[in-house]
């Protein structure tokens, strides 16, 4: 029996009952969508891959892009090394779309496909971590991260930013994220075209403002060399490696493409949807820095902006933000779904959305906790990284063939209920993975093989240790072995 119900009232297999709902999906955006982590019958599938090119571009034309281009130059890279690491961090944008094309073979979210790795019960600790625990917390610093832009915008506009202002502008950008989260996945569908299209419009004009005042022929002072070089060049790819690793959950937007869909062509539009913005806006974060100081972003790209644009500039920041989390909402309502909580998807988002205004009024009003977050998030690779190999490797040992069906059945006699709910296999690669990245990281805290070697080697290793102990292991394993 599945966690969760649809969110219409009657389930179709149930008799006389109203057949499900036949309407375009371009009809149902103005609907609240009625399906949680239960699977979507063919029935209710349409569209094309190519519409998820839109729905990462949206989240990635942003301006944390942008900031992480220019943060690769201050660390020491030259422009050249920088623009480098940019292509080779967002070049993880494949593992995303290899995660998605899981999507439609299941007509499930990435939250229930994953029991196939973790078992059951192993995949509700899962998901309270990978899934819920750290996605509200990415929501939390992206809802800092938008309140402050709109506190400077309603200085531009004469008002005050006092503390009963402050909550009122959280309160609201949280309404308007989660206003699309609940309404789900056909509003995204249909929105994120016009969100791309508009925040384009946007970062063309810093980019020609970029291009303006950017020195082709700038170079480091102290240019780096040997160890020191490639310490800088594996941080940085690490860092922006961290985007695409964070969408683990990518077949969450796949899932209502038909199982006839081009697993190819999921993989590429979804790629291509978060490599090429993510590239572009790094690229141009990399020419910002030899033009301006990025330590300070927002006050350096104000002196070459011009003075009309600081306003637009201000509000396609929040409106980015709110993209990247109407996303990051949406699957954290899964997640706290596939946990066994049995909670209608539309609440669940109202549920993360509540705690992670608390924790963004807190850190912006009381304390500094979102920089104490923010610190810890860093470390995330070292869960992520793994975890997205495993799944990766999964979908390349079963060649993307999952019985939706069977992945609703949460009983012990569940072909993927294994051993007491937990699949070994997954349990022992994540484990080994995440237990060799912790060996290898450089960030809060540096550990034995960094500190012998000088470089963070933590997201290779981890990845490259998950997967080689779960393939053999999974491989021996039966998926309809219960105790």
């Amino acid at each position: 029996m599945a966690s969760t119900l649809p969110d219409h009232p009657h389930s179709p297999q149930d008799p006389g009952t109203a057949p499900p709902l036949q309407h375009p999906q371009h009809e149902r955006a103005g609907r609240i969508e009625v399906h949680g982590i239960d699977r979507i019958p063919e029935s209710e599938r349409r569209g094309r891959a190519r519409e998820l090119f839109s729905v990462w571009a949206a989240a990635n034309v942003n301006y944390l892009n942008l900031v992480v281009g220019g943060a690769l130059v201050l660390s020491g890279l030259s422009p050249w090394q920088a623009f480098a690491v940019v292509v080779a961090g967002n070049l993880f944008w494949l593992g995303t779309g290899l995660l998605a094309v899981s999507g439609p073979a299941a007509g499930a979210p990435s939250e229930v496909i994953t029991r196939t790795m973790y078992g059951i019960r192993g995949n509700r600790v899962n998901n309270a971590v990978t899934g819920w625990m750290i996605s509200v917390c990415y929501f939390a610093l992206n809802l800092a991260a938008a309140a402050v832009a709109a506190f400077s915008l309603a200085e531009e506009a004469g008002i005050t930013p006092d503390t009963p202002i402050k909550v009122a502008i959280v309160i609201a950008i949280t309404v308007v994220t989660l206003t699309i989260s609940v309404y789900g996945h056909a509003m995204i569908v249909r929105l994120y075209l016009p969100i791309t299209l508009v925040l384009a419009a946007a970062f063309a004009v810093v980019g020609y403002e970029i291009l303006r005042h950017a020195d082709f022929g700038w170079s480091q002072p102290r240019p780096l060399t040997g160890a020191g070089l490639w310490a800088a060049v594996l941080a940085g790819t690490t860092l922006i490696a961290s985007g695409p690793l964070s969408y683990t959950t990518s077949a969450d937007f796949s899932r209502y493409l038909p199982a006839t869909t081009s697993p190819r062509a999921v993989l590429g539009w979804t790629a291509l949807g978060g490599f090429l913005p993510s590239a572009a806006v790094g690229g141009l974060g990399v020419l910002a820095a030899t033009a301006v100081d990025m330590t300070d972003p927002q006050a350096a790209l104000q002196k070459i902006l011009p003075g009309w644009f600081n306003p637009v500039f201000l509000l396609s920041l929040v409106v980015g933000t709110i993209a990247v989390n109407a996303l990051t909402a949406y699957s954290a309502g899964l997640a706290l779904q596939a946990v066994g909580i049995r909670i209608r998807r539309t609440l669940s988002v109202l549920v993360d959305g509540t705690v992670a205004v608390a924790l963004t009024l807190y850190a912006l009003l009381v304390s500094n906790f979102l920089d104490t977050v923010s610190n810890v998030l860093q470390l995330t690779v070292v869960l992520l990284g793994p975890s997205t190999a495993i799944y990766a490797a999964d979908i390349l040992l079963r060649r993307n063939r999952y019985d939706g069906r069977a992945l609703t059945d949460e009983s012990p006699g569940s072909p993927f209920w294994y051993r007491a709910g937990f699949n070994p296999a997954g349990a022992l690669a994540l484990a080994a993975g995440v237990a060799t990245s912790a060996l290898c990281v450089d960030t809060l805290y540096t550990g034995p093989v960094a500190a012998l070697t000088g470089v963070d080697l933590a997201l290779p290793v981890g990845m490259l240790v998950a997967a080689a102990v779960y393939t053999p292991l999974m491989r021996r394993t039966s998926p309809r072995r219960s105790a």
